[in-house]
C-alpha cells in the first residue's frame, strides 16, 4: 500500500517539476511578426492569407457531412431491417427518409447545390 502511495506521490512530484522547468526554461514573445505571418513555404505570401472564402463551397460541404453522417446512421436500418420488421420500425424508418428527402428538396429549391451564378 506505501509503496502505491509513495509511487503517486513520486510522479506527481516529478511532473509537477518538470511543469515548472519548462515554463522557466521556455521564453515566450507577446506578439511576433514572424510568427503572425502566414508561411508560404519561405516565400513572402502573394496575396492575403486572410482572403475571404466561397461560402457556395461551405454549404456543399456541410451538405456533404450531413449526407456523410446520415449513411452512417442508414447502415444499421438496412442490417436490422430483417430482425425487427414491426410498425413502429417502419415508421421510424419512413420519418427519417422523409425528413432527408424534404431538406434535400428544401436545399435544391433554394439553390444551395448551384456551383455557378
Amino acid at each position: 500500500m506505501y509503496v502505491i502511495i509513495w509511487s503517486m506521490g513520486f510522479s506527481i512530484c516529478l511532473s509537477l517539476m518538470m511543469m515548472v522547468m519548462c515554463t522557466m526554461i521556455s521564453k515566450t514573445s507577446k506578439s511576433d511578426r514572424e510568427k503572425a505571418s502566414p508561411f508560404e513555404c519561405g516565400f513572402d505570401p502573394k496575396s492575403s492569407a486572410r482572403s475571404p472564402f466561397s461560402i457556395q463551397f461551405f454549404l456543399i460541404a456541410v451538405l456533404f457531412l450531413i449526407f456523410d453522417i446520415e449513411i452512417a446512421i442508414i447502415l444499421p436500418i438496412m442490417l436490422t431491417m430483417k430482425w425487427i420488421m414491426n410498425k413502429m420500425w417502419i415508421l421510424t424508418v419512413t420519418a427519417f427518409l422523409t425528413i432527408l428527402i424534404l431538406g434535400l428538396y428544401h436545399e435544391w429549391k433554394n439553390g444551395v447545390l448551384e456551383w455557378a451564378k
